[in-house]
């Protein structure tokens, strides 16, 4: 447990559940990444935390952003952050999105299709444009694969097509999934974005920017390498496949910045036997619907702990306190509590300052959005 986070939780006392963030760890996590990746210029995933806090202190730490949506590029020029430093990263936009966005100065835009591209074209001539490949998730606790990007051969094609209707073809991305463990996934990503680079030569074309998404983790159970390794494993193979003629390298981390940062303090809402022989269902006052949707499938294995509690422990099941059979966290994945535990005992889920209050509900079941504190 965070000492800082604990000291807030013991004096402020906040209404469960709540995800608390501890600012510092954030500007840590960056500033790593800055050291161990200097090549690349960051920019920030908006979506994995937007707490207004956390994109006011990195903007004034100097990170570009990744955007998704109008919303979050007004948090962004809301919070210090200049439209020069947004990249609208999502590849499914709604072409009166696009004209907003290059009508307050953002001229950095992501597609994966012709029918995007053609929005692009129309709603922000001359903006530079950079395609999406599918590349493999192999690896990947929470992949991201099929539903964006396309193959390398149609990303030539397109990026052609970019030049001919105005735009400036500027470079291409990839994804190799989020909660990425297998450091060797980014040699072979890179291995297609370079062979793009020789082929567009070939047509006039010079690429100048290579996006190699997000991928790197939070500690969540299982054991994970340290930043500076993931980022030798990002150099090495840029250099075996770009040699010493590097082009414009973005990274676009949002997991890796704010997971560890943040602890969701939940509470023990009813602790059942169901009479059938088998594990005890311990459900909290947060589940699937209140942040923890990467819980989906058990792909994201949070680590817990529940103060105050010690002694023997007992396989459980973990759920949520909603009225939908989904809203289990845990069932085939080892999770044990102590026999001691009781109604009204608070849990603490670790590393959950990602992809955990952008995913609550506004209010299902009239349960209200996860709260958040930044400190």
């Amino acid at each position: 447990m965070n000492k800082k986070i604990s000291r807030f939780l013991a004096e402020t006392v906040p209404e469960t559940p709540c995800l608390v963030v501890d600012l510092d760890v954030v500007a840590k996590a960056y500033d790593m990444l800055r050291r161990y990746l200097p090549i690349a210029s960051v920019y920030y995933a908006v979506k994995a935390n937007p707490a207004r806090e956390i994109v006011a202190m990195l903007a004034e730490m100097g990170s570009n952003f990744d955007v998704a949506s109008p919303a979050e590029i007004a948090l962004c020029l809301a919070n210090g952050a200049t439209a020069e430093r947004l990249s609208f990263g999502n590849t499914i936009k709604k072409e009166r999105d696009i004209a907003a966005a290059y009508a307050a100065g953002v001229r950095l835009f992501a597609f994966d299709s012709e029918a995007e591209l053609d929005k692009l074209a129309r709603a922000a001539p001359g903006a530079r444009v950079f395609c999406r490949i599918l590349v493999s998730c192999e690896g990947a606790e929470w992949p991201l694969s099929r539903k964006f990007g396309c193959t390398p051969e149609l990303a030539v094609k397109l990026l052609c097509r970019a030049r001919d209707r105005g735009l400036d073809p500027y470079g291409v991305s990839f994804h190799v999934g989020s909660q990425q463990t297998d450091l060797g996934q980014w040699d072979g990503a890179v291995a297609s974005a370079a062979a793009m680079f020789s082929l567009l030569a070939k047509a006039d074309i010079n690429l100048r920017m290579v996006n190699i998404g997000g991928g790197f983790p939070a500690q969540y159970r299982g054991d994970i390498s340290p930043v500076s390794r993931y980022a030798g494993a990002v150099t090495a193979a840029l250099t075996k496949h770009f040699g010493n003629q590097l082009p414009e390298i973005i990274v676009e981390p949002g997991r890796s910045l704010v997971g560890d940062a943040g602890i969701i303090q939940t509470e023990v809402v009813l602790i059942a036997d169901k009479g059938d022989g088998g594990k005890r269902w311990v459900y909290l006052d947060a589940g699937k619907f209140n942040g923890l949707a990467e819980t989906m499938d058990e792909s994201i294995k949070y680590r817990i702990e529940t103060p105050g509690r010690a002694g023997e422990t007992g396989p459980v099941v973990l759920a949520g306190p909603t009225c939908d059979s989904a809203d289990i966290l845990y069932e085939k994945a080892d999770y044990r509590m102590p026999l001691a535990l009781r109604v009204g005992d608070k849990v603490e889920i670790q590393s959950t300052g990602a992809y955990t209050s952008s995913y609550a509900s506004v209010g299902f079941n009239g349960f209200p959005p996860l709260r958040t504190y930044c400190i």
